[in-house]
């Protein structure tokens, strides 16, 4: 029993240290940025005194942001290097709650390292069409969720097995995971799946799954029924999340919804072991629940888009993770062995073609951005340079896709420069889309932005104007008579006269 614990130990922290470095870190990217902003708005409430629900909005039913704060306070250390630490963090315990579920599935040690190993090499892999990674380059909510949602999985296999200890931790791990409430109904949604798969009563066994689907379906089409009326506002932005609705996918993100079931019919018939079985099914059906259920309901012609908004292909998330995990281990078990050049090929290859999709998707910054450093990427640095040069209450305006501009890297603003800005089209238009109530200050804010860079002087006044704007970043190339101290190869910063 020691052994196999400190082999975990050993096997997992290797690959940690593997993982971090294949997939980078980008604290203030993309979600990153949105969670950065919210854990310094509870650390210091003075800051974005303008718009502050659009860095609220998300945290309003998490402990997420207020959990974070408190560790910074407690430890004494500054918010980059606590946010380092979650994600060194989070990287280990997903990979030992991989570890944990491929454990009571197979008893070869090769398995067990080769199912790690896959998903260690895997962390940053899109999933389909949802705009989710296993785990992201970057400390969210979900960072944490994920790791628990696992843990959760291998402590229900530990109590159908007869280790009552296992209901107990499985429960912890459910309870702690709602630092991300919708991945934690996820994760309830998993273990009753599982319940019902490894029942052993022979018709629970045969119409559980079908049964288990009618509900989620019924569910499904009562929340639709009972969904408040939705503004035009509203509809404008949740239209804007495309990754909601799976048939505006592109074909290859379509495919990554089918694919994986094939793959995972094939490896059900590799092992006839209970757990194995177990967790095979358990993928497959999570999946066929999931994808009916957005099939029925994801669509964008709906009165209203209630059940879109809750993302049910999320699950995807644990569909993926359990397929890496079950393809790892046939494979450690049946081709890497104990040959130390496979595993090396393996882990060269992989690790290789992912470090090369990070830097595709990040080619203007670091591809791990240590705390302390000068960035490199452009935009940040300007936006280093307004949170020090800058007042406090100064309220900014930026082309509304700014994050999506080349060399931008999906760095955010506000998480970066610590001011308050006028909402924008991507992350802004996320944050009204899951809050109703937003949408008409998020329209408002995408018009006054429109064509910033391109706009007359004078144009540019009268659109910012009224909002109390009083500082504008805009690119290089734009050309304005207006007070500039700061330029750099891509932006300018300027006073609004």
């Amino acid at each position: 029993m020691h052994s196999e614990v400190w082999h975990g130990f050993a096997a997992v922290s290797l690959l940690s240290l593997f993982a971090f470095a294949v997939h980078g870190y980008h604290p203030y990217s993309e979600d990153g940025g949105l969670y950065v902003a919210g854990i310094k708005k509870s650390l210091d409430p003075g800051l974005y005194p303008i718009h502050p629900e659009f860095v609220l909005a998300h945290l309003r039913f998490s402990p997420f942001a207020a959990a974070v704060a408190g560790a910074t306070r407690l430890t004494h250390l500054p918010l980059p290097w606590v946010l380092l630490a979650i994600d060194c963090a989070s990287i280990w315990a997903t990979l030992y709650g991989g570890w944990l579920v491929i454990s009571r599935c197979v008893e070869s040690l090769p398995a067990r390292c080769g199912a790690v190993a896959l998903l260690a090499c895997w962390l940053t892999m899109p999933i389909a069409g949802t705009s989710l990674m296993l785990l992201d380059p970057y400390v969210t909510a979900r960072s944490l969720s994920t790791p628990l949602a696992l843990l959760a999985v291998a402590c229900t296999l530990d109590a159908l097995a007869g280790n009552r200890r296992g209901w107990v931790l499985c429960g912890l791990a459910l309870t702690l995971a709602v630092v991300h409430p919708l991945m934690a109904g996820y994760a309830v949604a998993t273990i009753a799946v599982l319940l019902v798969i490894a029942a052993k009563d022979s018709p629970m066994r045969r119409w559980g799954p079908w049964t288990l689907g009618a509900l989620a379906l019924a569910g499904a089409s009562l929340v639709q029924v009972l969904a408040p009326p939705e503004s035009p506002e509203y509809v404008r932005a949740a239209m804007t999340r495309y990754y909601w609705f799976p048939v505006r996918w592109e074909w290859y993100e379509q495919c990554g919804l089918v694919v994986p079931l094939f793959f995972l019919a094939a490896l059900a018939r590799l092992r006839n072991s209970a757990a194995w079985q177990s967790v095979v099914r358990l993928a497959l059906l999570l999946a066929a629940i999931s994808l009916a259920i957005a099939i029925v309901f994801a669509r964008t012609g709906l009165a209203t888009h209630l059940v879109a908004r809750l993302q049910p292909l999320r699950c995807y998330q644990m569909v993926y993770e359990l397929l890496f995990l079950l393809l790892g281990a046939w494979l450690g078990e049946r081709w890497l062995a104990r040959h130390l050049w496979r595993w090396g090929l393996m882990l060269a290859l992989l690790g290789g073609s992912m470090i090369l999709g990070q830097r595709s998707i990040y080619p203007a910054s670091e591809h791990i951005e240590i705390p302390g450093g000068t960035p490199r990427n452009p935009y940040s640095q300007a936006f280093v340079w307004i949170r020090d040069n800058t007042p406090r209450d100064a309220l900014f305006a930026l082309d509304p896709h700014y994050i999506t501009l080349p060399g931008e890297d999906a760095q955010s603003f506000r998480g970066i420069a610590e001011r308050s800005a006028l909402p924008d089209y991507s992350k802004d238009g996320g944050e009204a889309s899951i809050t109703p109530a937003l949408a008409t200050e998020w329209v408002a804010g995408q018009e006054a932005q429109k064509n910033l860079d391109a706009e007359a002087e004078a144009a540019r006044i009268a659109a910012l104007r009224s909002f109390g704007v009083d500082w504008v970043v805009l690119e290089r190339r734009s050309d304005t008579g207006w007070d500039c101290p700061y330029q750099n190869s891509a932006v300018k910063v300027c006073r609004l006269p």
